[in-house]
């Protein structure tokens, strides 16, 4: 219908062009012209009328595009009053499209555009003019420029920037809300008539989207659009020219429409209440399952936390937040026991980690559920009352003698019949054994604290009817002191006194035949004087530690020769009481001395110190003994018997 009405316009212009071309000018363009000549016909048989100036004669040449008539299109004549029509001049056409788009009638200087043209590829045509006489090659006019100018048809439909445009926008936005502008543009003529002005409308896309006529900018139509109830929306905007009236041609696109989320949404469990079980074995930190709140929202808006608000296993559960699938795990928090509580119900709470304030009055961004666990009882092992046990028990206790229990039930409903035993690895000896119906210990064989005063055993519990349910316990024994050991001298002591010794004089130092000796000194100390102090050792341990006590024996209590004196620090002294001993009438006493201790029962034993009389000199130095003390027991060390001779030598060269 369009293209029809084109056509019909150029025939319309081409027909006003031929009915025209052959008028005078209206306008003189050539201002070089020397004289002009008007040429008509007069009413009385075509005299002609002259003028001292002449020129040139055209119209201004106008010319439609696109024409697609049969014969080339008539763009007008050029003429000139020194035209007499006897075929003597000759037209000349130069400059833009002469010869190829435009040519002229060299005789009659009509002039046709031989190709169809555009206007939007060229509007205009500038083009000079000659016209020469054919006889002598002058030009009787200057050669004059004109111009063809290009008139516009609505030939060109609006055209958008993009094929496709893409946009989008929050959900839930107002209407009015501005989503994208498209922009079309017409190649037709915006000054010359309406081919060029457009407006926009919407083909697809109603009534969700609308279109502003003018500035093609879409904008929102409906409120409160869900992206939850739909995402996409395809828009067909139309660009129309012609202002949009019937005739005018136009061009469309798309436009790809997404709502993006927003947190209008709250989370919302499927179902009120949730039921899981455990083993009441699980570990803590055993996940039991998963819930989920549904969020229709994506992204941060869909981020949820999970959260146990209230509920009697709030202390023996725990739930966290798996970030990826935003799920809650339900997990073991502290140790199940079946027998103490069978059920435990939690209430979990779904929270929006990210709510937006503009929809917190859509209701509260979280939800709850109640979850209820129940524990499964497994067959446990029994139980012990403790955790260790520690026994004592004295030393003296008789064989057979019942020291201590160990108690284990069975944690389970069923109570299951427990055994005792004792792990044989840690008693090799077999010293404690255990009745195994009610796991009292009793003694097997004597108790020596002295040779072991720890005993470290384990003891075992298992149920009756299920063998493989077995425990065990750690029994440390600690055997208690009795003072059933007397005090006795710290070491075998030999003692000499010189044969002119003092009354009253004390010994000071101790035999050295049962020590090898650290340095000559110490030796030759050894033999120049006498030993004067005691000492004892016992093997028991009193808790208040030891208090020995020494004295002669009954019959020794007045000692014609020596004397005791307790020191009360465990030591006695050994003390002469007479003056001056002879080797020749006694040549070695012994004297038998009483240990006693401060423990209960009272414990003691004698012990008898050997005293041999030798010679000295005035220092107290030992010079030699009795022929029986010279002669050494075979029981003396090498390094003794070294350190003696060494020391007669030492003492033979001061008199030498």
């Amino acid at each position: 219908m369009m293209r029809t009405y084109s056509f019909l316009t150029v025939l319309l212009w081409s027909c006003m062009f031929h009915a025209i071309h052959m008028m005078p000018s209206q306008k003189r363009t050539n201002k070089h012209s020397r004289s002009e000549r008007i040429t008509g016909l007069s009413e009385n048989g075509g005299k002609t009328l002259h003028r001292t100036k002449r020129g040139w004669m055209w119209n201004q040449f106008f010319l439609l595009e696109e024409y697609t008539g049969p014969d080339t299109q008539y763009v007008g004549k050029l003429h000139t009053d020194q035209d007499k029509g006897d075929g003597n001049l000759k037209y000349i056409l130069t400059g833009d499209g002469a010869g190829s788009l435009f040519v002229i009638d060299e005789n009659t200087g009509d002039i046709h555009a031989a190709k169809k043209l555009d206007r939007e590829e060229k509007s205009l045509y500038v083009l000079r003019a000659k016209a020469i006489d054919r006889k002598t090659g002058r030009q009787v006019e200057p050669e004059s420029e004109f111009i063809i100018k290009i008139h516009d048809i609505n030939d060109n439909e609006p055209k958008f920037t993009k094929d496709l445009y893409t946009a989008s926008i929050p959900e839930m936005s107002g209407v009015g809300t501005s989503v994208i502008q498209v922009t079309a543009t017409d190649a037709d003529d915006a000054n010359y008539g309406n081919s060029a002005k457009v407006v926009y409308s919407i083909l697809q896309g109603q009534p969700y989207f609308s279109v502003d006529p003018e500035t093609g900018i879409i904008k929102t139509a409906l409120p409160d659009m869900s992206r939850e109830n739909r995402e996409q929306y395809q828009v067909v905007i139309q660009a129309k020219d012609m202002g949009g009236q019937m005739g005018g041609l136009s061009g469309t696109t798309t436009v790809n429409i997404t709502l993006t989320d927003v947190n209008d949404n709250p989370p919302r469990f499927p179902q009120s209440t949730y039921q899981f079980s455990s083993p009441e074995s699980a570990p803590p930190g055993t996940p039991l399952g998963r819930i989920k709140a549904n969020d229709p929202d994506v992204g941060e808006n869909a981020e949820t936390e999970y959260s146990i608000s209230n509920g009697d296993g709030s202390d023996m559960f725990d739930i966290v937040t798996d970030k990826d699938t935003q799920e809650g795990i339900i997990t073991v928090k502290k140790h199940l026991d079946f027998e103490n509580k069978m059920l435990y119900t939690l209430r979990v709470e779904a929270t929006n980690t990210h709510p937006d304030p503009r929809f917190l009055q859509l209701g509260p961004f979280k939800d709850t559920a109640l979850v209820k666990i129940s524990v499964e009882d497994i067959d446990e092992p029994p139980v012990f009352s403790r955790p260790w046990y520690l026994i004592e028990v004295d030393e003296d206790a008789k064989e057979g003698s019942i020291i201590g229990q160990v108690v284990a039930q069975d944690p389970d409903i069923t109570k299951n019949a427990i055994k005792y035993s004792v792990d044989r690895h840690t008693d090799l000896d077999r010293i404690f054994n255990i009745y195994s119906g009610n796991g009292s210990l009793f003694i097997a064989k004597p108790l020596d604290r002295e040779e072991t005063p720890w005993h470290n055993i384990t003891v075992i519990a298992t149920e009756i009817n299920n063998p493989r349910q077995s425990s065990q316990i750690p029994v440390f024994i600690r055997i208690l002191d009795i003072n059933d050991h007397a005090p006795e001298f710290a070491k075998y002591y030999e003692t000499f006194v010189c044969e002119n010794a003092k009354a009253g004089q004390t010994s000071s130092c101790s035999a050295f035949f049962n020590e090898p000796f650290k340095n000559l000194s110490e030796a030759c100390c050894c033999i120049c004087k006498l030993i004067q102090t005691v000492s004892a050792v016992d093997k028991d341990e009193p808790p208040q530690g030891h208090k020995f006590f020494f004295e002669l024996v009954p019959e020794f209590a007045v000692h014609p020769n020596f004397s005791i004196v307790d020191n009360k620090d465990n030591t006695a002294g050994i003390m002469t009481r007479r003056n001056g001993y002879s080797r020749s009438k006694m040549s070695t006493y012994l004297l038998p001395i009483i240990i006693f201790d401060n423990d209960y029962p009272i414990q003691s034993s004698t012990g008898t110190l050997t005293i041999r009389v030798c010679a000295c000199d005035s220092w107290g130095n030992m010079q030699s003994c009795n022929a029986e003390a010279l002669l050494l027991p075979a029981g003396l060390s090498t390094g003794a018997l070294i350190a003696i001779l060494l020391c007669i030598i030492i003492l033979l060269g001061k008199y030498l």
